[in-house]
């Protein structure tokens, strides 16, 4: 696929794959802490109530974790690319079958659009796990580099800007 050749696309999935590694690690180190990331270019921002020393740490050992190979810790399971590709399906499916006839047939049509996008749920959750796996992250990051953290509070959240270099690596 040409897009995800792009270099701001390679480095930005390059980001999010290790977001999601760093996350990953946070999370076995503190089960119960919820925590969120977003991903770009340039890095990452880990949202959630933990030391800037934890989350570099997490991140220093993801990095190593992806570069040995637990490609595994790049894809996440509570992913907004997961709700995104089964939205899509749901709703494309959903369209699909109310699309021909009258209002009649498709108040009779109903049962029918709620076991098809059902069935569309649990289809698209392993396929969002490919998308991830396949689109929306790169677990290569030979070349990528953290440059720093910084920490800042908005609110009553705590946020965590993680700075890479994805130097040579495009």
């Amino acid at each position: 696929m040409g897009i995800l050749n792009l270099s701001i696309v390679t480095k930005t999935r390059r980001s999010h794959a290790l977001e999601h590694a760093t996350i990953q690690i946070l999370n076995r180190r503190y089960p119960k802490m919820r925590l969120a990331g977003r991903s770009t270019p340039y890095g990452f921002y880990i949202y959630g109530h933990v030391s800037s020393q934890e989350v570099k740490s997490a991140a220093v050992e993801a990095l190593e974790q992806l570069r040995q190979g637990f490609n595994a810790l790049a894809i996440h399971p509570r992913c907004g690319t997961n709700f995104v590709t089964a939205g899509t399906l749901v709703g494309l499916v959903s369209f699909l079958t109310m699309l021909p006839g009258n209002d009649r047939s498709r108040r009779e049509r109903l049962p029918l659009v709620l076991l098809l996008s059902t069935l569309t749920l649990l289809f698209a959750q392993p396929l969002a796990l490919l998308v991830q796996t396949h689109v929306t992250t790169e677990a290569n990051l030979e070349s990528t580099s953290i440059v720093g953290i910084q920490s800042y509070r908005t609110g009553r959240v705590t946020v965590h800007k993680i700075q890479l270099d994805h130097q040579a690596s495009i």
